[in-house]
């Protein structure tokens, strides 16, 4: 179950907001006390609520707003129970001094916004002893052991309890709460509304992670990065599992650089099964891959983990991904078996991507050209390849027949921003662009207009997504919805 959080200046606008997130499926729902103006009169919010409530008035020190003085905010609190509220969340230095009264259920309730406490177990013995029916717990995440640490106390204790890692890095706690047995978890109204760092809302909570349908059976897969706000992984893949009726939740794991090992050892634990990798960590998982597939091996980048038992098996969907993408359009020209071979290529970048499709077509016999920003990663990446490599500012002189970038150049926000000048591109050419937000780059553009041959990264990310799919379930990947949900979420970056 989510609770919803709404905090409103007026009691009227909580009372509307209260009844449309009834009408939208919301089960439970926090009136936050502290977000009004003026007198608190909580007869009107109690009297023919449409669903059961919690009633919270929370000071400034504890993530509120409420700053009247703290005998004002006992009363509030105390004529919450008084008049029957469904819950009512107390701190832990005030739980003692208000005392059960009638039917209502106490939440005694502790925020860390600095850390998550080492001493979590004992923090949260110290709110069951408050006669507590349900315990919560909302610490800052600053490593993604956080999560599994506070995920593992929710399954052990025998008093129901709520526990959240606030932040980014602690979004995977508040998705995976019922699978860990936490009697709800919190969102937010909307997403432009957050109450506490990290919060999602309660329609990405459900429309695209299906909170409800998480069950302790529930297998995790998800997407480590840094950043990783902006993947749409996680609403191509959730949307393919639910299509397909699989329990299944894919979520996003935002993973600093050096917890990747800890990150790897802790998945068993959160229920992992496979994992997607994106930027920076396609080269840092190989150290802790058991098993490596050959194109992993030849391209040193993999962007998909599969955890079975003790074995961590790598793979790297990006290469097949691009050269199914490129082979669709360089066969309307050229009927050979093999399309690549002998075919002077540039390749810009020497990221994984880059390093994964630029091994792909040396393998198909294409005469793979490499430039890179940042030139020691270039050449680097060049000897290992048996690549030629191409010094950035000298790029436009290359005479290829395709172009595949692999940089995020043109990505959005800078949209306006193109890898090459429009004059490099030239009539037949293929131009690739591994960008896919926005689907039109602006490469993309020149290349209509100079009349090459345009390929969206739409249609790699959608092929290595729908590989990484069947790695996942065994199942084909119904690649339409997958495109069509892709497009549908990067719509208001197109141009």
């Amino acid at each position: 179950m989510i609770c919803v959080s709404i905090g409103r200046s007026s009691i009227k606008s909580l009372i509307a907001e209260h009844h449309q997130l009834v009408e939208h499926g919301a089960q439970l729902v926090e009136l936050r006390i502290d977000y009004l103006e003026g007198s608190i009169d909580l007869k009107p919010l109690l009297e023919n609520r449409p669903s059961p409530v919690i009633i919270t008035c929370r000071r400034v020190k504890d993530g509120g707003k409420f700053q009247e003085s703290e005998e004002r905010r006992l009363v509030v609190l105390r004529s919450a129970i008084a008049q029957g509220a469904d819950y009512v969340d107390l701190e832990e230095d005030v739980a003692g001094s208000i005392p059960r009264f009638g039917p209502t259920k106490r939440i005694v309730s502790l925020h860390d916004f600095r850390r998550t406490p080492a001493d979590l177990d004992q923090a949260h013995a110290r709110l069951v002893a408050l006669d507590a029916d349900i315990v919560k717990l909302a610490t800052l995440a600053h490593s993604p052991h956080d999560n599994v640490r506070m995920l593992q106390l929710m399954q052990k204790s025998p008093v129901p309890t709520v526990g959240v890692c606030m932040g980014e890095i602690g979004t995977p706690s508040r998705i995976l709460a019922p699978k860990f047995g936490a009697p709800f978890t919190f969102a937010t109204f909307s997403s432009e509304r957050q109450m506490a760092p990290g919060q999602l809302s309660f329609r990405e909570m459900e429309d695209i992670y299906g909170y409800s349908r998480i069950t302790p059976d529930t297998e995790v897969y998800g997407v480590i990065g840094d950043p990783i706000q902006h993947s749409y992984s996680p609403q191509i893949h959730n949307a393919a599992f639910q299509a397909l009726g699989l329990n299944k939740v894919y979520i996003p794991f935002r993973v600093p650089r050096g917890e990747v090992p800890r990150f790897l050892e802790d998945a068993p634990a959160l229920g992992i099964r496979g994992i997607s990798v994106t930027i920076p960590h396609k080269q840092t998982v190989l150290a802790k891959a058991t098993q490596i597939d050959p194109l992993v091996e030849g391209a040193g980048a993999a962007n998909t983990l599969i955890f079975s038992g003790n074995q961590i098996h790598a793979y790297n969907t990006d290469a097949q991904a691009a050269l199914e993408s490129l082979e669709l359009e360089m066969r309307q020209k050229d009927q050979n078996t093999n399309p690549f071979a002998g075919k002077p290529i540039l390749v810009l970048g020497a990221g994984g991507a880059a390093r994964a499709i630029a091994f792909g077509l040396k393998q198909r016999g294409a005469e793979v050209y490499l430039s890179g920003r940042t030139a020691e990663k270039a050449k680097e990446l060049a000897e290992k390849l048996d690549c030629r490599l191409v010094p950035w500012e000298e790029r436009g002189g290359v005479r290829c027949a395709v172009l595949v970038n692999c940089t995020p150049v043109g990505m959005h926000p800078n949209v306006d921003e193109c890898p090459v000048e429009k004059h490099m591109l030239r009539p037949a050419m293929v131009v690739f662009d591994t960008v896919y937000n926005p689907e039109n780059t602006l490469l993309l553009k020149h290349a209509r207009t100079q009349h090459a041959k345009p390929i969206s990264g739409i249609e790699m990310f959608v092929r290595q997504a729908a590989l990484q799919f069947q790695l996942f379930t065994g199942h084909p990947a119904p690649t339409d919805l997958m495109r069509d949900i892709l497009r549908r979420a990067i719509a208001p970056a197109r141009s």
